[in-house]
This record gives structure tokens, C-alpha cells and sequence, in this order.
């Protein structure tokens, strides 16, 4: 398997994976959640849809179907996800809880959300480069 092979499958798993955390407790999830995530806040729903987003995307890319959904589900939930951990976490300073791994994490928000959200908008750029 190539390294470009691996990292692919590294990232579709762990989306997948953390998706299966928040869906434990989706509640605890959304509700920590709502205190960063910008979109969230404006449609509360959206907190609840975002793992299914996530379990959706990972899913599609490990299976090689359906690229033309996989990949604006995970450049829309990474960026919006991106740019609300660096706003709550570099601009506001905000010392919150991370809802990456479910709701009753004591993680906090910062470079390991983000890194999570930017593995999500450049797995989306990778494969809407890499596939016809």
C-alpha cells in the first residue's frame, strides 16, 4: 500500500471513528458543541447532523462511491469547523471543552480539533483534485 494510500485510509478511519464517539451520546455532543461551532449556534440542529456528516464522508471515501457527496460534506463541515475552533480558541481566547471525541470529553478545544477539521477540508481538496 502507498503512503498516499495510507494516509487516505488513516483519515477516512479516523473520521469515521470519531463520528462513532460523538453518535454515543449525541446529546452531550451537541450541546458541547453549541459553545464553538459558529454554524451550530445560528441552526442548533446543525450539532446534531454533523457526525452523521462526518460518519457520511469517511464512509464514502473508504468505499470509493459517491465522491460527488463526500466531498462537499467534508469541505463544508472541516471549514466551518476550522474556522469555529479558530475564532473560539485564537481570536476569543475561549477555554472550552472539545466535543471531537463526544460529549464527555475533557479534551480541550484547540490544535487537535483543528487538526481534525483540516484533515476533513484537505482530505475534500485531495479527492476532488485526485478523482476525474
Amino acid at each position: 500500500m502507498s503512503k498516499r494510500v495510507s494516509i487516505e485510509w488513516f483519515i477516512s478511519v479516523a473520521m469515521c471513528l470519531l463520528a462513532v464517539q460523538k453518535l454515543q451520546d449525541i446529546e452531550s455532543f451537541s450541546t458541547m458543541f453549541l459553545n464553538y461551532d459558529l454554524l451550530a449556534q445560528r441552526w442548533v440542529r446543525y450539532g446534531y447532523l454533523y457526525p452523521f456528516g462526518e460518519a457520511l464522508a469517511g464512509v464514502l471515501k473508504i468505499s470509493g462511491a459517491m465522491i460527488w457527496l463526500s466531498v462537499p460534506v467534508a469541505l463544508f463541515i472541516g471549514s466551518v469547523g476550522a474556522f469555529s475552533v479558530f475564532k473560539a480558541v485564537y481570536i476569543d481566547k475561549r477555554g472550552l471543552k472539545c466535543a471531537c471525541v463526544g460529549g464527555d470529553s475533557n479534551v480541550p478545544l484547540g490544535f487537535i480539533s483543528l487538526t481534525e477539521n483540516l484533515m476533513m477540508v484537505a482530505m475534500g481538496l485531495w479527492m476532488l483534485i485526485s478523482k476525474p
